[in-house]
């Protein structure tokens, strides 16, 4: 059997065992009232969290990566829920050409995040990838061959989504930062969001942008700004900083983008209501574990 063959075939059975074996999803916790600042969200600090995500195993210990992207809780009500559905985040995110992990499956290390709203250190939500242009099987290249990715985070009360994003080398490399890999995540995001072209070394907290996204008959207004003070202009505590640094240049920039995202145009029948509260409704089912090795092999035969 050839290779794509393999591929196909291992294509063809894996959702019918994927929904044979489907596990319950998880159920979501209930926000709690904490205030929202005006701006959307509020400083991870001020109670007691951090803008740096926590990692196991980093040498030396206790380095994090930069949460170096918010998603204001002020945005459409309907971003704010974590869904594929009714133009929720998931789907907004697939404007942008990020979508969740090959096949529902992840592989790798998971990284936690305080953010300061009672809940202590939570495990990221989930990781979204690179799709390449294609939303169902493309972010498995991206596990192969790198790019742009990002972990993310929903803050309790304010409803503000916590990103941390960057571009990683392939998985030959060992998924390891590329040079000023933070600061070219979180700018080749906003560029995506915006249709525009962001130059990271040129970005301050004058710096704005603003444009447009499609998915699932849905368009969506992103307007940009960034903002100093959440995290350092340092390499202290990153992860990765060595390799990361360039230029002479420390690792992050210090500058966190903020998203402020409207639902310009909805499918006919939408009105705009959404639940109150979050919910991961519409994401991709895990295969079972033995069905995930061998969906991956397959497709891995094919980069």
């Amino acid at each position: 059997m050839t290779r794509l063959a393999l591929a196909t075939a291992v294509f063809a059975i894996a959702p019918w065992l994927a929904a044979a074996s489907a596990p319950c999803e998880p159920s979501t916790p209930a926000l709690q009232a904490f205030a929202k600042r005006a701006d959307g969200y509020n400083n991870p600090a001020d109670g007691g969290g951090s803008m740096l995500t926590i990692v196991n195993n980093t040498y030396p210990a206790g380095q994090g990566e930069p949460i170096n992207v918010i998603l204001s809780g002020t945005s459409d009500a309907q971003v704010l829920v974590d869904s594929l559905d009714d133009g929720g985040f998931q789907n907004y995110m697939l404007s942008t050409f990020l979508a969740h992990e090959c096949l529902g499956v992840h592989f790798g290390d998971t990284q936690s995040a305080n953010l300061g709203d009672g809940d202590g250190n939570v495990t990221q939500v989930a990781v979204l990838r690179w799709d390449y242009g294609d939303p169902y099987v493309g972010s498995c290249k991206e596990t192969f061959n790198g790019g742009l990715h990002l972990r993310y985070w929903q803050q309790n009360g304010t409803k503000a989504f916590f990103l941390a994003v960057s571009v990683e080398m392939d998985e030959a490399k060992g998924h390891d930062i590329v040079p000023d890999g933070y600061n070219l995540g979180r700018d080749e995001l906003v560029g995506n969001v915006t249709q525009t072209s962001v130059e990271s070394r040129n970005v301050t907290t004058a710096s704005t942008f603003s444009g447009q996204t499609s998915y699932g008959n849905y368009t969506y207004q992103t307007d940009v700004t960034y903002v100093a003070g959440l995290l350092q202009n340092s390499s202290i505590g990153i992860n990765h900083n060595i390799t990361v640094e360039e230029d002479g240049y420390a690792a992050i920039d210090g500058l966190v983008a903020v998203l402020q995202v409207s639902i310009v145009s909805r499918p006919a029948g939408d009105t705009g209501a959404t639940a109150a509260s979050s919910s991961s409704s519409g994401a991709i089912s895990l295969l079972p574990p033995a069905v995930a090795i061998v969906t991956l092999a397959a497709v891995a035969a094919l980069w």
